[in-house]
């Protein structure tokens, strides 16, 4: 069975929709990936989308959404962004805080660095839930 992940932060228009492009597109035969937000935006950032977009990867179908428009109401992990008290407690087996500054407003080599420190802890995390 397939381990169930949730990204969650504030807007879910830029790091957790990183998070969630990175975790399908490298661990798609091992986990479900999601994303949601606290005070979910209603769209995906189009700078995130871009350079994700330089991986190979398309977010652009993906959805900013809340808690309440996800398909289960728990799971194995929820990995938070670092919105540290603003995100709500999601039941899980396993919570993990990775505290990614958010580069909303920033440079497109900010939304970069903020990229590949995701892309990063994905693969790390990935390899741990393999063992």
């Amino acid at each position: 069975m397939k381990s169930k992940i949730l990204f969650v932060c504030i807007e879910n228009s830029c790091r957790s929709q990183m998070a969630e492009g990175f975790a399908k597109f490298y661990g798609k035969d091992k986990i479900e990936a999601f994303s949601a937000g606290s005070n979910p935006s209603g769209k995906v950032n189009e700078l995130a989308i871009e350079v994700m977009k330089e991986k190979g990867i398309n977010i652009s179908g993906q959805e900013s959404k809340g808690f309440k428009d996800l398909p289960y109401e728990s799971f194995d992990f929820v990995i938070t962004m670092g919105c540290g008290d603003v995100c709500p407690f999601v039941p899980a087996k396993q919570r993990i805080e990775w505290q990614i500054e958010d580069p909303k407003g920033e440079s497109k080599e900010k939304y970069r660095e903020v990229r590949d420190k995701i892309e990063e802890k994905i693969k790390k995390f990935l390899k741990k839930t393999d063992s």
